[in-house]
């Protein structure tokens, strides 16, 4: 209806390779984080290279298996698209926000953030299945928020070398202010970063350039032309401000970065 002839073919094998890069690598992903973080730590430790090789064909048999189960049982691709970004994405956020911007955040408030998260996704699903997801995005980030802090909590904090370390190389934004403290103590060349608002601006900005990148082909294909070109504009005018607010002053930080690891890795030595 929208697409030429030719067009329509390649759009197809577009579509086509998207869904295979897809399903290829969730389908490799999938057995290598339970043999790995599974298997191999709880279950069975001394498996021979052997054994996890099985392990990993009969997992990505099972992965597929179990998708196309669940795939009969969807009404319609938008229903499980939009219970994946208002919902499972709710219980996904808080985890991997926390991971960076607080110091005290360990493995276990990881597992248990997400664990928290999905199973209040799923039970969501099947409870109220009718329900608008997005309604539903501020509650699984709650629960996924509880999660994360009540198994925080539960375990010591992540060994404070390790933090130190982190915390030299990425200085992250956010709640780090006794990593902070004794990194600065001991490396007091490093400069800590002191640049929220611009990045959190710059966030904002990326997020509109990134939404314009992605619908300017759907304009294209669909053929409307003011969309098209307000679109094209908007990704204009925002890598604009990108190359001043984020590219520029990131060249700048590079060199005094490497500088102070630099330096950094000689007072070790």
């Amino acid at each position: 209806r929208y697409v030429p002839v030719g067009l329509a073919g390649i759009l197809l094998a577009g579509l086509l390779a998207a869904f295979m890069s897809t399903f290829a690598s969730t389908v490799n992903a999938a057995p290598a984080y339970i043999v790995n973080d599974i298997y191999l730590k709880y279950i069975n430790p001394k498996a021979s290279v052997k054994t996890q090789i099985r392990s990993s064909y009969i997992i990505s048999v099972a992965v597929v298996v179990i998708s196309t189960v669940i795939g009969f049982f969807l009404k319609d691709i938008n229903e499980i698209f939009q219970w994946i970004v208002g919902a499972l994405f709710g219980g996904y956020i808080a985890a991997n926000v926390l991971k960076w911007h607080w110091w005290r955040f360990n493995g276990e408030g990881y597992f248990w953030g997400m664990t928290a998260g999905v199973i209040a996704a799923i039970v969501m699903k099947f409870t109220v299945p009718d329900a608008w997801v997005l309604y539903f995005f501020p509650v699984l980030f709650g629960v996924s928020l509880i999660g994360c802090i009540a198994g925080t909590y539960s375990a010591p904090p992540t060994d404070e070398e390790t933090l130190i370390n982190f915390y030299t190389r990425v200085r992250p934004w956010g709640w780090w202010k006794p990593i902070e403290e004794k990194a600065l103590a001991r490396y007091p060349h490093i400069q800590p970063n002191r640049n929220f608002k611009r990045d959190a601006f710059n966030v904002a900005i990326g997020i509109v350039w990134q939404c314009s990148l992605t619908i300017i082909p759907m304009y294209l294909v669909v053929r409307q032309q003011l969309g098209l070109w307000s679109s094209i504009a908007l990704l204009l005018v925002t890598t604009l401000i990108l190359r001043k607010t984020w590219y520029k002053p990131l060249c700048k930080e590079e060199i005094r970065y490497n500088e102070e690891i630099k330096q950094l890795k000689q007072n070790k030595e």
